[in-house]
């Protein structure tokens, strides 16, 4: 518990989702990156509550004490819970004010969303007959009314509830709900248009327009049929049978969270009122419960992949191969000569892909070790693995099956290796394996060399195209050392984690990454106050973990500058005017995620400079497997502080955090205006 006052964890978070709604409503934006942020919002709600929501409202159902004190709030998880429904409900009013906007501006460029009441001839036949050959073998009504039970209502799907009656008897009338079957047919659908003119229909429109033709055997002539969604608690319960296997409890839990407990309701705001107070009581829905009024539209993820319909061209920079990489035959062959540093989204991704594939192909390579918490769903990565196994290489993977909603395509990917006899590991009990880390190991002649890499983020080329992280590819011998020892700890972790505690270079969690880092934070502390200069900066996606947090406040007290860049969630509340020297505290959200993780001590003039897979969070600190990295090469290290010093500069996406979750854009008055993306990437691309 923090001996200061804290800013509850979920409601920063939400003040995180706002400075995405900010990005939307920012008329500077392409018009198609403002849909995809409103994509990306919707899809952030949807597994705030899944998560979190879910969470809290366990808290309250079982009155757990302990867990509530986790929470390092005065308040009881009920509060919190109404707090965030006030703030939810002013987001989504704030989130249909800029969709409207967009939508006015979409027309002004020619691009219109056609609902199934502004069709013309020519678009109703196409509609007709696109339900006909596309649609109609998709979807299957419920005819609610009949049933005993309410059916399963699948998360993430969007539902059509409909009222049928007969216009001149208006008590006869039955409910009927469509699930949008858009996995099968896609959520947009272009129709014939003008010349010059681009007219599209969500495909629930296209249902609505049906509704006639699908219940034509009932007789009805009054279709009102409006959409809604539910969220539902996200947890997997893992159950305590010894009789099972880790992979049998993973595969029961998804199915046991199929059935999780609504947590959301989200409808149409003009929904007929007697269908809506239906479902509120066959959902089992009470006051308690999160129920949402929207708009027409619903499931704004899938605006994310909104058709590329514009004229206005994508002005983001492409990757580029890192220049001391750029033309080498090998990639192996120069981290065996020095360290690289790898800047993702401005560098390639290619070169991992490559160094896995050359170690592939490679006669003298013996083996390959590395984990995988998040994949590309056509990974590259995977298919170097493979193609490695079939070349005779020992392949070990350690695959996160508890990987948050990538559980099951973790289950799919770990058949696929085991058919090609790779080695899969599949983690520790009760501890999530994060870390970012591979070891490849090669006899030449009579040496055996050992070369890899260790990152602050997922092994995904797709994610690396958008996500900000940094990975370093290294050959040092001692950072290989502490790899092996990862290895040989996931490999054989019922013994205990001394395999762990025997790492001397590279900070772990659980075991030796919190303790440093507060040993750091002491030290620059002494520093301070015997008068010398002393400086932390902190990157990192979030930063709620309670008693690192009192080593920060520490630190201000002590005249220590600090420098917090924090996309996420961010629970300090440093008033800034009572402290010697100014606190710089900002959240950049921009183009692309920030995701990377940097720590700088300035250790009397004699810099520690780390990269990290772990947030400064209670979770990733104690609860899963994390490494960090310090950078020793002097390049790398004046690279890594450009970098920071630019996102410290950034005056055009920064926001300032600050205890009244402002999100107040950070100051340019005077100064040179500095979006820190676009720099980082000049910066970069000129070296």
């Amino acid at each position: 518990m923090s001996k200061k006052q804290l800013i509850q964890r979920d409601i920063s978070w939400l003040s995180f989702n706002a400075r995405v709604l900010q990005e939307a409503n920012d008329p500077t934006v392409p018009l198609k990156e403002r849909i995809r942020f409103l994509g990306i919002c919707s899809n952030n709600t949807d597994e705030f509550f899944r998560v979190r929501v879910a969470t809290l409202k366990r808290m309250v159902e079982f009155e757990d004490k302990r867990r509530r004190l986790n929470m390092h709030m005065e308040n009881n998880p009920q509060s919190i819970l109404e707090q965030i429904h006030t703030i939810v409900i002013r987001q989504q009013t704030e989130f249909n004010r800029i969709w409207d906007g967009i939508l006015k501006e979409l027309n002004e460029e020619k691009i219109y969303l056609i609902d199934d009441l502004h069709l013309t001839d020519e678009q109703k036949i196409f509609v007709r007959k696109f339900f006909d050959e596309q649609v109609r073998s998709n979807v299957i009504p419920l005819i609610i009314e009949n049933l005993p039970q309410m059916p399963y209502l699948r998360d993430k799907s969007i539902y059509l509830g409909v009222v049928m009656r007969k216009k001149d008897d208006a008590y006869q009338q039955k409910y009927s709900l469509i699930e949008i079957p858009v996995t099968a047919v896609g959520r947009f659908i272009e129709l014939p248009s003008k010349e010059g003119e681009t007219n599209i229909i969500l495909l629930e429109d296209i249902i609505r327009f049906n509704l006639p033709h699908i219940f034509s055997y009932f007789g009805y002539d009054y279709f009102d049929a409006h959409a809604f969604k539910i969220t539902k608690d996200a947890e997997i319960d893992l159950d305590q049978d010894v009789s099972t296997t880790f992979v049998e409890k993973i595969e029961k839990g998804l199915k046991n969270r199929r059935k999780g407990k609504p947590v959301r309701f989200v409808y149409d705001k003009d929904m007929d009122a007697g269908l809506l107070e239906y479902l509120i009581r066959r959902l089992n829905l009470g006051n308690k419960s999160n129920i949402i009024p929207g708009g027409r539209i619903h499931n704004f993820r899938h605006f994310m992949d909104f058709p590329d319909v514009f004229s206005e061209e994508s002005n983001r920079n492409k990757p580029f191969t890192h220049p001391e990489l750029k033309g080498v035959i090998r990639v192996t062959d120069v981290i065996l000569k020095k360290d690289i540093m790898l800047n993702f989204p401005y560098h390639s991704y290619d070169s991992v892909i490559d160094l896995l594939r050359e170690a592939a192909m490679d006669p003298q390579v013996l083996s390959i070790k590395i984990t995988a918490y998040r994949l590309a769903s056509n990974s590259k990565v995977i298919n170097a693995l493979v193609n490695a196994s079939r070349n005779g290489k020992e392949v070990v993977v350690m695959l996160e099956l508890k990987a948050r909603f990538d559980e099951e395509a973790n289950l799919v990917w770990k058949d696929v290796l085991e058919q090609e006899g790779v080695t899969v590991l599949l983690g520790v009990p009760k501890m999530k394996i994060h870390a970012k880390i591979c070891v490849i190991k090669k006899k030449v002649g009579t040496r055996t060399i050992q070369y890899g890499f260790i990152s602050t983020g997922n092994l995904n080329e797709k994610t690396a195209k958008v996500y900000g992280d940094h990975c370093l590819l290294t050959a040092k011998s001692a950072v290989m050392a502490d790899i092996n020892r990862l290895f040989n700890y996931l490999a054989n972790w019922k013994t205990g984690i001394s395999h762990l505690h025997l790492c001397k270079t590279l900070l772990i969690c659980p075991t030796n990454m919190r303790t440093a880092f507060e040993a750091l934070i002491l030290r620059e502390i002494k520093f301070a106050k015997a008068g010398k200069e002393a400086s932390i900066t902190l990157k990192v996606n979030s930063l709620s973990d309670a008693k690192l947090i009192d080593r920060l406040y520490e630190a201000a007290e002590a005249g220590v500058h600090l420098n917090l860049i924090v996309r996420g969630i961010y629970c300090p509340t440093l008033d800034k005017k009572k402290y010697k020297h100014h606190i710089k505290a900002i959240s950049i959200v921009d183009e692309y995620l920030e995701h990377a993780r940097i720590i700088i001590f300035n250790n009397g003039g004699n810099e520690k400079i780390f990269i990290s897979s772990a947030d400064w969070m209670v979770r990733n600190l104690d609860h899963r497997l994390e490494a960090a990295i310090p950078i020793t090469d002097k390049d790398i290290r004046n690279e890594i502080k450009d970098i920071i010093n630019i996102q410290l500069s950034d005056n055009i996406k920064a926001r300032v955090l600050d205890k009244e979750l402002s999100n107040n854009y950070a100051p340019f008055v005077g100064k040179k205006r500095v979006r820190s993306q676009i720099e980082t990437y000049h910066y970069l691309h000129q070296k």
